[in-house]
């Protein structure tokens, strides 16, 4: 069998140590040529020395720190930066992409990657957030598949396998309602940083947990699927499903729907994705329905969840709203998980912000950002809009 090289963006996070995990169930079939991180060098360490990856990239001066503590005259090519993961990205041995890394940052290597020619395994929200309509162009020139990861969007992906596009009448994205599904919105104000870091079906990290736990991660999951799979956003409906055992599906213009079901264990889209069709061994089980006894669904609150509607208005306001709306949630996530602000900030300040961008647009405003994105520049430009505005309040 010959093997299919890896290049894992992110490897030391909840989504490269799956992939890590998916490589193990199929031993032969992959070769981890690259591993990419930020600062976690003690599992990183540990991965070169079981995977035996050609070249690492790893955060801005941490290169000189992980070359004294490989053993001497050994190890990888050692990459450090933004520059650096891009060219892990782009490296020759590699053929799949799985890009893991966690917010804007990921954006470039992705492009970086599109750029050379690799199957981008796509785990990154913001990418598409950002800058879909790009990528997705830039993609389509290259002749490079995107693969999504999510679990939403892979089940999706393998629910319109084999069948017309043109028949395809609405998708339907399942979303678990996180920790405060059942909470009452008096209660919100009592929620903590532990609450909201207590997912109750997925293990995550705690940027998308918190985005979780507002479903601001559905809303990003929305504008993510308008892009991948080219739809207008009336196409596009949310569900809560709590038992997170159908993570989404289709429906067709004769009223049919197909959906995925699986367990809520990420390695199973990521085995999907690797596979590029085949169906690998991911180390999870099969569903037990009998054990599970009911799958339960429910119209989303927006009063409680008022992130998600804020989603869908970004898309409707066009330009680079979306880019504004994702720089200023992950610039609030971060000020709430250092307790800077309350967990209800997030949805208030964002729901302000996009206030004000609607404001501007009934004024023909169309500056940034509302102007188009045709670039990288134009969306880190709208992003970086989002990310200054929601700071000054």
């Amino acid at each position: 069998m010959v093997t299919h090289g890896l290049l894992i963006l992110g490897s030391t996070g909840s989504i490269g140590t799956s992939t890590l995990e998916v490589v193990r169930q199929n031993p032969g079939r992959f070769d981890v040529v690259g591993l990419g991180c930020g600062a976690n060098l003690d599992l990183l360490l540990q991965q070169i020395a079981e995977f035996k990856p050609q070249v690492v990239a790893v955060g801005e001066g941490r290169g000189q720190e992980l070359a004294e503590r490989l053993p001497q005259g050994t190890g990888p090519v050692i990459l450090e930066g933004l520059k650096g993961q891009c060219q892990l990205a782009q490296f020759e041995g590699g053929q799949t992409l799985v890009a893991a890394m966690v917010g804007a940052a990921g954006i470039e290597p992705v492009l970086a990657g599109i750029e050379a020619g690799k199957t981008i395994a796509l785990a990154n929200k913001e990418t598409i957030v950002l800058a879909g309509e790009l990528i997705m162009a830039r993609a389509a020139a290259k002749g490079v598949s995107i693969l999504p990861v999510d679990s939403e969007h892979n089940a999706i992906y393998q629910s319109l396998a084999g069948s017309r596009r043109e028949d395809l009448s609405h998708i339907t994205l399942t979303a678990s309602g996180g920790p405060f599904r059942d909470w009452p919105l008096e209660d919100f104000t009592k929620i903590t940083r532990t609450d909201a870091l207590n997912h109750p079906n997925w293990a995550m990290g705690p940027k998308i947990t918190i985005d979780s736990a507002t479903m601001m991660n559905k809303g990003l999951e929305v504008i993510e699927a308008k892009w991948l799979f080219d739809l207008h956003p009336e196409q596009i409906e949310v569900v809560i499903h709590p038992e997170s055992i159908l993570h989404s599906m289709v429906t067709f213009k004769d009223g049919s729907s197909i959906g995925q079901l699986g367990q809520p264990d990420m390695r199973v889209p990521i085995a999907y994705c690797l596979g590029q069709g085949e169906r690998l061994p991911s180390g999870v089980g099969a569903l037990k329905l009998a054990q599970i006894g009911q799958l339960r669904f429910f119209e989303p609150d927006l009063r409680k969840f008022g992130c998600l509607s804020l989603a869908f208005k970004a898309l409707k306001l066009g330009g680079g709203a979306t880019a504004a709306l994702n720089g200023a949630n992950e610039e609030l996530v971060g000020l709430m998980l250092a307790e800077k602000i309350h967990f209800t900030d997030i949805a208030r300040r964002l729901g302000d912000m996009m206030g004000q961008l609607t404001q501007m647009k009934s004024q023909g405003k169309f500056e940034t950002p509302l102007a188009p994105c045709h670039s990288l520049a134009d969306a880190l430009k709208a992003d970086a809009w989002g990310r200054e505005t929601i700071l000054q309040k």
